[in-house]
Formats: C-alpha cells, structure tokens, sequence
C-alpha cells in the first residue's frame, strides 16, 4: 500500500481489522468502512489470508454485485485452484476482469518494492494493472490468460520453499549432532553448493535460530503444503514429499510453535533427533 502511495496511486484501503489501515491513512490514503465501499474504483486489490476469507470478504458478502463492470480486480492471495477457478466464473458472470497475482517475498520485500509478482488473467488486464503490479515488485511474471495458473505456480514455488526450509533442518540436526553448529555448516552450504537467496535467508533465520516476528508463520506454510496436495490430487500429479512437509509443519503446530516463521522447522528437526537431550546446543524459541 505504501509503495502504491509512493507512487503516486490513489489509494482507498479497507481492512477487517480497521485499526490496521491506520498506517495508510497516515499516508495519505482514504479509509473505506466496507469492502464493497472500497471495491468501487477502477481496480481492486485484495490481500487476503487463505480460501476462507477470500470466501467471506469477496464473494459471499455480496462485494462482487457492487463492483462496476469492467473493473479490474486483482487478487494477491495463495489459494487454492479450485477457488482461483471459481472466483474466475463469478466475475466473468458479472463481466469484471480478474487477475490473479500472488506474489513472492516476505515483508522486508513487499516494503521494499521488490515482490516477484505472478500474474495471469486476461492480456488487457494485466496491462491495465501492470503499473500497480510495478509499484509494488521488481518483476512481474505473466503465465497465461487462466488465473489459476498463477495460483499453481505459487503453491508449487511455496512447496519448493518448504522442501528446502525442510532439507536445511535436517541437515543442520545431523551436523549439530556431530558438533558443527548449525551457523558454520549452514555458511559453507548457503555460500557453495546452495548459494540462492531462499536458502541464504532461511538459512539465515535458522543458523540464529531467529523464528520470531514470523516473516511467514507455520500455519500458513502448513495451509500452503495442504494447497499444493489438493492440487496434485486433482490433476494425479504424486507429491510424495508433500506428506514429509504436512506432517513436520503439523508437528510444529502441536508443539505449540503456532507463531514462529516456518523456518522454526529446524525446531522439529531438533526435537526429533532428542539433541538438547544428549548436549546440542538448545534452539532459543523467543527468537
């Protein structure tokens, strides 16, 4: 929002929590006091959680009927495909364009301006909106005129994030077992053989044992995995390491670990090897 602002966007912006808009309007922007008020520009962007509050705020409350035709609606959450296809059909009925556009990057990266932004939906949408998307991202990937395309590739792309959250936990457990601490084995991997900014941050994150604020907390990454499992099931598509994720990323939450990042997977690495028990240098949960 901010960076929209900076650029010189007339901003509306209407949260759930309405305490939460209040850094916007200081900015600048207008505070609506419904979605739907908010909805009726030229172009609406949501950020919202998962499927159930994309369900809640767009299309059961009725904000898809208060929208202009023609406005572009472009719709910033990780949900699942399913939904991504039906949201496409509701605003086709309504003749509103749609555009998908989930975006990678944590909250250091959106305030920077420098999200990767995937975007798919109709070619003229997303030239409509391209000047929004650049405002907010250092690159904008088009994928196709289906919207749900965008959504598949960010749930792949945050499969792939967790398989590697997932790799660098198992890893660091063994060298910590072996008295290498997981800050010096993770600076050789993140600068040789996986020298790649997800790896270099999460590494980062887990080499402090820095879990808290959560960049990007365990429920969502479990709610992402569960995303990408119902996806390849319904395309028969076998994610057999997806269960390993579900089931590391469930174990974090029965532990209690519900407001850490998703990197406090090294947590669960850590328990299950039992390291504090026999010596390990013990993970500092406060962060």
């Amino acid at each position: 929002a901010s960076n929209l602002l900076a650029a010189g966007h007339t901003l509306t912006v209407w949260n759930r929590s309405r305490a939460a808009t209040e850094p916007w309007a200081s900015l600048g922007a207008r505070v609506a006091r419904t979605a739907a008020r908010a909805a009726q520009r030229e172009v609406l962007c949501s950020v919202l959680a998962n499927d159930q509050a994309v369900r809640e705020v767009i299309l059961d409350s009725g904000l898809l009927d208060a929208m202009d035709r023609g406005t572009v609606h472009v719709n910033h959450a990780t949900i699942s495909v399913a939904l991504a296809k039906e949201l496409a059909d509701e605003h086709a009925k309504r003749e509103l364009e749609y555009v998908a556009a989930p975006v990678f990057g944590r909250p250091d990266i959106a305030a920077a301006g420098k999200l990767n932004i995937l975007a798919a939906g109709k070619p003229a949408a997303i030239e409509k909106v391209r000047p929004r998307l650049e405002a907010m991202g250092s690159k904008v990937w088009p994928l196709g005129d289906a919207p749900e395309r965008a959504n598949v590739a960010k749930i792949a792309g945050n499969f792939m994030l967790a398989s590697a959250i997932e790799s660098m936990a198992e890893a660091t457990a063994l060298t910590r077992a072996y008295g290498v601490s997981a800050a010096d084995f993770l600076e050789v991997m993140t600068n040789t053989l996986f020298a790649a900014p997800a790896y270099q941050g999460y590494g980062r994150l887990i080499a402090e044992q820095r879990f808290k604020p959560a960049g990007f907390p365990l429920p969502l990454g479990f709610k992402d995995v569960g995303l990408a499992q119902a996806a390849a099931g319904s395309a028969r598509v076998p994610l057999p390491f997806a269960g390993v994720l579900r089931d590391s990323l469930l174990e974090a939450l029965a532990a209690g670990d519900v407001e850490l990042d998703w990197s406090a997977l090294a947590l669960v690495a850590a328990r299950r090897a039992h390291l504090d028990e026999r010596g390990g240098s013990p993970p500092d949960r406060a962060g």
